[in-house]
């Protein structure tokens, strides 16, 4: 199951009503300064949304995005300097300073690889990123969607162990830190993980990359690498323009899409020689599912969240999330595609009805009742 850091209309920034004084998505600099929970704090950067009621959405170069709550704020201040992004250096520098001092960066084309592990575990995960990023643009491409370019550097920071990476992550994660591998965060918009290969049975030198490739081609390293692909995925889509953060973006599509793309072939030289293939997991799974399916198991995942969020359904809509997500890309993509186009200009903090969403999907793929029989049928065909 993906790792994304789940957000609700209602945890994400409790402030805001449900009509906007504006979407601000311009060039001026903000500068506030906040207390919460007893801590004095200053965010400067650009504010996307302000609530009727003073709360703020903030987006600071680094690409974090701040949720303050009207009575958090003690000062805004504004100014007619430009919001830029960080370069790759002035973002190494600036997260540098917040981890643990024996961190340094390794850079690639898209990437910033942010550990402490060894450097070769590390060009490991970079080599992984970047085949997963060009395999996702050349798909899209032959698709006949353009992407754009990420307005934020992509990063991951990658611990040496799990304990140092627990210890890290908790703060985000809570207790779900005890059973995630790695996580995309929509708040920061990095990628959180440890050195997969360092609780391996390996006799050799496990920091050479040979020896890298070979523990984590392993059986049972396989899901995890899987997950940290999800996660990779995420972060792409999310910064190519596919959804915005903390918008109204069906959880189902979401995590379908990050089902899709997740199962890498380590043995590959390229690493991704089946783009969109089967996923046997998902597939057993939602075949398990479908022998006491509802009636309107199409309905609930579409209009709402709540079968991904909830853990005792998520592995059924997980399945169907993918499922659905085959079907639609290898059915109707062009209809997919434009579907994935009205998605990607939701605005974040703009939220709809369980209706809209229904009425959208309908729109694009025709009525639901007769997509189930198609779908059902294409899914369960030998």
């Amino acid at each position: 199951m993906g790792r994304l850091r789940r957000f609700s209309r209602k945890t994400v920034l409790l402030s805001l009503v449900a009509v906007l004084a504006a979407d601000r998505l311009v060039s001026a600099m903000d500068t506030l300064t906040a207390r919460r929970d007893g801590v004095e704090f200053t965010v400067v950067g650009r504010t996307l949304v302000e609530a009727l009621d003073g709360g703020v959405l903030l987006q600071s170069p680094d690409g974090t995005l701040w949720t303050l709550k009207p009575e958090e704020i003690l000062s805004k201040a504004s100014d007619d300097t430009p919001f830029r992004s960080f370069t790759r250096e002035e973002y190494s520098d600036f997260l540098l300073k917040q981890l643990p001092e024996d961190f340094t960066v390794h850079p690639t084309a898209h990437y910033l690889i942010f550990h402490n592990t060894s450097r070769n575990y590390a060009q490991w995960c970079g080599s992984l990123f970047e085949r997963l990023y060009m395999a996702f643009s050349n798909y899209w491409k032959q698709k006949g969607l353009k992407l754009s370019e990420p307005e934020f550097p992509l990063a991951a920071v990658v611990f040496k162990d799990r304990k140092s990476y627990m210890a890290y992550a908790e703060a985000e994660l809570g207790g779900a830190v005890e059973v995630v591998v790695g996580f995309y965060s929509l708040r920061t918009n990095r990628m959180t993980m440890f050195d997969l290969s360092e609780t391996a049975q390996y006799a050799g030198d496990r920091g050479a990359r040979a020896a890298i490739n070979q523990i984590l081609m392993q059986l049972n390293a396989f899901k995890t690498v899987s997950t940290i692909v999800h996660e990779a995925t995420h972060q792409i889509a999310f910064n190519r323009g596919m959804h915005q953060r903390y918008a109204d973006c069906p959880l189902w599509f979401v995590e379908g899409l990050a089902v899709y793309f997740e199962t890498p072939d380590l043995r590959s030289a390229r690493g991704w020689r089946d783009i969109g293939g089967v996923n046997q997991l998902r597939l057993s799974d939602f075949a398990k599912y479908a022998r006491r399916r509802p009636s309107d198991s199409l309905r609930t995942l579409i209009q709402n969240d709540t079968r991904c969020r909830d853990p005792s359904t998520a592995i059924d809509a997980y399945s169907e999330a993918w499922a659905l997500t085959y079907f639609l890309i290898r059915k109707r993509p062009k209809e997919y595609v434009k579907y994935v186009k009205m998605l990607g200009e939701k605005k974040p903090m703009r939220f709809g009805d369980e209706e809209t969403r229904l009425r959208e999907f309908q729109e694009h793929f025709g009525n639901l009742d007769d997509l189930e029989t198609e779908f059902m049928r294409y899914m369960q065909q030998p």
